[in-house]
């Protein structure tokens, strides 16, 4: 108890003044005192004194002149306070607020107000009462509040210089400023001003404003970096209101130098790093000390920077790095890419013969990193590139189109030929880097030229291209690029199928037409005011209409999946969802495969999707494209969870398809089955009376029940996946358990205090409870499945980082954070064991409060159905 109110004493609450948008403001209170008046051999000598205020019966016409001061100089137009008629020739009450026109953040350490009351002597005249001169700022730079007492020099102006002949604290004889209160009816010839300082909460103390400082890009050094000011630990910083975002301050500052390389450090650099060690350095190989040191900075993950000391090191035993791969993108991060020394070696001879590097790091050197910029660097990572198939490809196709945004056009032509695309090999090949003139390097393949060629060679893997391309094209700032991306795709591919009916490009055409009518079609009937039943109904009957051109159509691929084709819409199975955009549920008709022993007298199979519009797909297809990811990276682990990630594809900025999985919500089956719950749901399609621990459910269907359990707990852990209630967990039949709805990750949640894994009351009943062997081996599971992600993190980081620039909701709001909340997740501080403690204990953490809100969430849904 003792330790926790020391602690509480050594902190200190107040507010820095530049963090006070507010406008000054003061409060006139009163004039206290009997005024000057003037002796009879006076009013004999000058009779126009008989005219002031002080010498008539009558309270006289009092008014101030307030100016505001710092250094000798005035900040701002005097302000006079507005006309008052008193009832007392002693005791002047105003009672007004008078407001200056500066904020509090712009006052400087020296500020002082100046006071002056005036009389009328005459219609032409005034006469000085007194003046007062008021520090805003006390000896502890604390800005005074409260009541303030000013004594009022007699017949002198206010005096607003740095060694003012007016302040408003004196010494006095007389004892009415210490004994105010105890003896008010004292009497006392001097004058006192009374003012009231606005009160903050905390106290307000000047702090100079932080003026950020504008980084210069052609006096930027390839590795300056401004550190910014710690802030103390010990401090609590609690603000009275935030700064206004329009300007921070009354001027912007900005220094070149700041931004400029530091000559001293420029020559260290240079004599350690000097190339005529070249030669030395390539047998320079690393004591035992050295090589931990080098290892453990090998293990940072990609979004560690490396300190300059670090760099240093990586540098001098460049050559005997060649041999790890882990060491590439470290390697390049050293690299000082404004010395043509440094980049000529890197590019040159060391790119060449570095080891093959995985996949991951290729990725890396496709992001918008400095040292990644480079053409001949990301000519590497294209090469690194063709080795995959397509297949593997298509897991990383959605970031490869946003890595677009990172590529530097050629120095000399504005963009390079598609022929030299044709070259890439899809097999691995070391790149000759080793350039001869400027024209060679803008001759490289580039990453656009190797997509276009493996999407038009691949249908498929050309369709998704076509569709992410589509999407990019609508950006305002990049979307002239995308176009011309688009037309040599569309170019490259009618190359590669001269003749052919119809032309692959046909079927491009007429798919996008197919989304343009059902994307108008929804916005009909979403802007409808109709109730659903009657959207319902015409829904159905313009799918029947054969002047829609939807009911039936030469075959065409499906936007999802381009594998299957198909032929036209189920009028009849098709619906309305109720929600508030009324996304449509379509059954989409296809046709069996050319190679499939169907008969053509067969009725076509059923396709159903799901079709919204106003709503932005894109987070919901990224997270989707990683759990697909992160399922065949646990397959390749021999970890099968079960997953069942279904397709989902962004269309256009607010519209897009999902493909439809038969299932129930979690909260529908517990409405329909009661107490019975999951297990009820499950022993409808799959029973197994004869059972033996497995509850009357056959056992492959509780054993994938327990596994996509455990899968999903981990995926949407990792990604950060928030708002989980009963809506948006979902059961197949066959015990397939998968997640909905991802408009909330990276930790984002519209309910308070989220648990970091979702594992509901529901859930662990469907397994027999938490002291039950099946949830133990969930358990198992979930740590099984963290321990492989985990060994492939720099993989997902990665693909995420290239996500940066996209227009993604949840990562726009914070870009700069994104990846690393990401990265956090994984816990890449900690030991494996630690790690797996440490998500042991989230695993086990019980939210009673999420379980309360997860009730009222069923209950609105109730009455608003």
């Amino acid at each position: 108890m003792e330790s926790s109110t020391a602690q509480h004493e050594s902190e200190l609450s107040y507010v820095r003044h530049c963090d006070i948008p507010l406008p000054l403001s003061i409060k006139l209170s009163s004039l206290q005192g009997s005024l000057p008046s003037h002796s009879l051999s006076q009013l004999l000598d000058n009779p126009q004194l008989k005219h002031h205020g002080s010498q008539q019966s009558l309270p006289p016409d009092l008014y101030l002149i307030i100016q505001l001061w710092s250094d000798n100089n005035q900040l701002i137009q005097p302000i006079q306070s507005p006309h008052k008629s008193f009832k007392s020739t002693t005791n002047y009450q105003w009672n007004q607020q008078i407001t200056l026109p500066i904020k509090y953040r712009d006052l400087p350490l020296n500020a002082q107000l100046s006071f002056t009351v005036y009389d009328i002597a005459s219609p032409r005249s005034v006469a000085i009462i007194g003046g007062s001169t008021l520090r805003l700022f006390g000896k502890k730079a604390t800005l005074k509040k409260g009541k303030q007492r000013l004594f009022l020099w007699k017949g002198v102006q206010a005096d607003g210089r740095a060694q003012s002949e007016t302040p408003s604290k004196v010494g006095l004889k007389d004892e009415m400023g210490r004994l105010e209160k105890l003896a008010e009816s004292e009497k006392s010839d001097n004058l006192f001003l009374y003012i009231d300082m606005p009160r903050f909460d905390f106290p307000v103390v000047f702090s100079e404003p932080e003026y950020p400082l504008a980084i210069l890009a052609s006096l930027t050094p390839s590795h300056s970096t401004l550190t910014p000011i710690p802030t103390s630990t010990t401090t609590t910083l609690t603000s009275a209101s935030q700064r206004e975002t329009d300007s921070t301050s009354l001027f912007n500052i900005i220094d070149p130098e700041i931004v400029r390389e530091n000559p001293v450090e420029a020559k260290h650099r240079r004599l350690v790093r000097s190339h005529r060690n070249g030669p030395l350095d390539r047998e320079l190989k690393p004591n035992a000390k050295i090589r931990d040191e080098l290892n453990e900075i090998l293990r940072y993950p990609p979004t560690r920077d490396l300190t300059s000391p670090q760099r240093d090191l990586i540098w001098q035993f460049r050559f005997y790095l060649t041999r790890d791969k882990r060491a590439l993108t470290k390697f390049l991060k050293s690299v000082v890419w404004s010395d043509p020394g440094e980049v000529k070696q890197a590019v040159e001879t060391l790119l060449p013969m570095w080891a093959e590097v995985e996949m991951d790091d290729a990725l890396e050197l496709l992001g918008p990193g400095e040292g990644f910029r480079e053409r001949r660097v990301r000519a590497y990572a294209v090469g690194l590139l063709g080795k995959a198939d397509d297949e593997e490809l298509m897991l990383y196709l959605l970031q490869l189109v946003q890595a677009l945004k990172f590529e530097t056009p050629p120095s000399t032509s504005p963009s390079s030929s598609i022929r030299h695309s044709r070259h890439i090999s899809h097999s691995h090949h070391r790149l000759n880097t080793t350039p001869t003139s400027s024209t060679v390097v803008d001759n490289l393949p580039t990453l656009a030229d190797f997509l276009i060629e493996r999407s038009a060679r691949n249908p498929v893997l050309g369709n998704h291209f076509h569709w992410y391309i589509q999407v990019e094209c609508e950006d305002k700032s990049r979307g002239k690029m995308f176009m011309e991306v688009a037309k040599k795709f569309e170019k490259r591919v009618a190359e590669l199928e001269p003749g052919t009916t119809p032309s692959r490009l046909d079927l491009l055409h007429r798919q996008s037409l197919f989304i343009t009518r059902i994307s108008s079609l929804a916005v009909e009937l979403r802007n409808s005011k109709d109730a659903r039943p009657k959207k319902v109904d015409k829904l159905r009957s313009v799918l029947s209409s054969s002047s829609s051109h939807l009911g039936s159509f030469p075959p065409i691929p499906l936007p999802l999946d381009a594998r299957i084709n198909i032929i036209g819409i189920d009028a009849e199975k098709s619906s309305v969802f109720k929600s508030n955009l009324f996304p449509l549920r379509l059954h989409l008709l296809t046709s069996p495969p050319p190679s499939s022993s169907s008969s053509s007298s067969d009725p076509p199979s059923s396709y159903p999707v799901i079709f919204k519009n106003g709503d932005d797909l894109r987070q919901d297809q990224l997270i989707i494209q990683l759990i697909t990811l992160m399922d065949r990276l646990l397959r390749k682990e021999n970890l099968d969870l079960k997953l069942m990630p279904y397709r989902v594809l962004a269309t256009g900025a607010i519209d897009g398809m999902v493909q439809f999985v038969e299932s129930k919500t979690l909260q529908d089956i517990g409405n329909e089955f009661g107490g019975g719950g999951l297990l009820a749901y499950l022993r409808v399609g799959y029973p197994d009376p004869g059972s033996v621990g497995t509850y009357g459910v056959r056992p492959e269907v509780l054993d994938t029940y327990i596994r996509s359990c455990a899968g999903y707990c981990v995926v949407t852990y990792l990604l950060g996946v928030g708002d989980r209630h009963l809506d948006n967990l979902l059961l197949s039949p066959d015990g397939h358990f998968f997640h909905v709805d991802f408009g909330y990750i990276l930790g984002r949640d519209p309910k308070p205090f989220p648990p970091a894994v979702k594992v509901c009351k529901e859930m662990v009943d469907a397994m027999g409870g938490m002291h039950s062997p099946h949830y133990a081996r969930f358990k198992s599971l979930c740590y099984t499945a963290f321990t492989s992600l985990r060994k492939n993190a720099n993989l997902i980081i990665n693909l995420v980082a290239l996500m940066v620039d996209a227009s993604i909701p949840d990562i726009k709001m914070e870009p700069d954070k994104a990846v690393t909340k990401v990265q956090d997740k994984f816990l890449l501080n900690l030991s494996e064991e630690e790690a797996i403690k440490a998500f042991e204990a989230l695993l086990n953490e019980t939210s009673y409060f999420t379980s309360v809100l997860d009730r009222i969430h069923s209950v609105a849904q109730y009455w608003r159905s």
